[in-house]
């Protein structure tokens, strides 16, 4: 069985201001559209008499999600979904309170932890994940040459031109513009002086 890699402390304290400025400035945004989709006129300020409660509720569970989980993970030494989801616990009780209620408090709080715990848990990324074994150039040369299409079945389907010439091309070019109009196309010049020079 192999050890799991040493613990490396995180600062909690920074990584709270981090989070709360990252929900803080989405709870504005949204507090931004909501006054802005009011039916009457609203001057700018509105922004933070009207709706400032929610940016500071946006905020301060930002900030509660950031310190419970990191000060979770230094406390324990382990970094797994447990301490994303007690943190979200924290958030979402945070975001609970405003109601006014300990049921809305805890069902919210144990909802987020819920959701969090599972995305993190499912590997943290909406994305699929990547085999780490497998290097990034490798596995896109390997993208590469299940996608690729034979030359020549690209010359058939689209014809030659437009920067794509099979081999060949220059022959079968000076003989159809011979036959079509009467004229002898002479090779190109950088082509007469390779041959010129090697003879």
């Amino acid at each position: 069985m192999e050890d799991p890699p040493p613990y490396h402390p995180k600062d909690a304290v920074s990584k709270s201001l981090e989070s709360s400025a990252v929900i803080g400035a989405a709870g504005l945004l949204v507090a931004g559209t909501q006054n802005t989709l009011a039916r009457q006129n609203l001057p700018v300020m509105s922004i933070f008499t009207r709706t400032g409660g929610f940016i500071g509720l946006c905020a301060a569970s930002g900030a509660a999600y950031g310190f419970v989980s990191n000060a979770s993970a230094n406390l324990r030494e382990k970094d797994d979904p447990y301490n994303k989801a007690l943190g979200g616990f924290f958030a979402g009780s945070i975001a609970g309170i405003a109601r006014g209620s300990m049921t809305s408090t805890l069902g919210t709080g144990a909802a987020l932890a819920a959701a969090i715990g599972v995305f993190e848990y499912a590997g943290g990324s909406l994305l699929p994940g990547k085999d780490p074994e497998v290097d990034d150039y490798d596995r896109k040369e390997m993208l590469k040459q299940r996608r690729r299409r034979p030359y020549q079945e690209t010359i058939n389907e689209l014809g030659e031109g437009r920067g794509i010439y099979g081999p060949g091309y220059e022959e079968r070019r000076r003989q159809r513009i011979k036959q079509a109009y009467g004229i002898d196309v002479p090779p190109p010049f950088y082509k007469s002086t390779t041959s010129s020079s090697s003879s």
